[in-house]
């Protein structure tokens, strides 16, 4: 399994439409995604910091996503964004919530 974590920075008040924008536009980008597993996001409160990991099946998969659904992501996003983002793809070698079969360690 693999990770993509997005690191954003969104504009003054926008997280509460951002987490609405998210929850009804993305999330069904994703789940139509080949490999797709889950999207978790987290912010701390009281700041515009926002990390957005999802877990996909293969690096492979995740891959095709960046290259064919992440720019439309983006750009449905954007309106809440300040500044650009910042991704970064791991190995997943621990899951409690999802079971695990192999565990293969690659850096991205």
């Amino acid at each position: 399994m693999f990770s993509r974590n997005v690191s954003l920075h969104l504009k003054p008040n926008t997280l509460t439409d951002f987490s609405k924008a998210f929850e009804s536009e993305v999330v069904p980008m994703l789940r139509k995604q080949t490999g797709f597993r889950d999207e978790i996001i987290l912010t701390g409160e009281g700041t515009n910091n926002v990390n957005a990991i999802s877990l996909w099946d293969t690096k492979e998969q995740a891959d095709a996503y960046a290259s064919n659904g992440y720019p439309e992501v983006l750009k449905t996003l954007d309106k809440y964004l300040d500044g650009p983002t910042k991704v970064r793809v791991c190995s997943v070698i621990n899951s409690t919530m999802h079971k695990l079969s192999t565990v293969s360690v690659v850096a991205a």
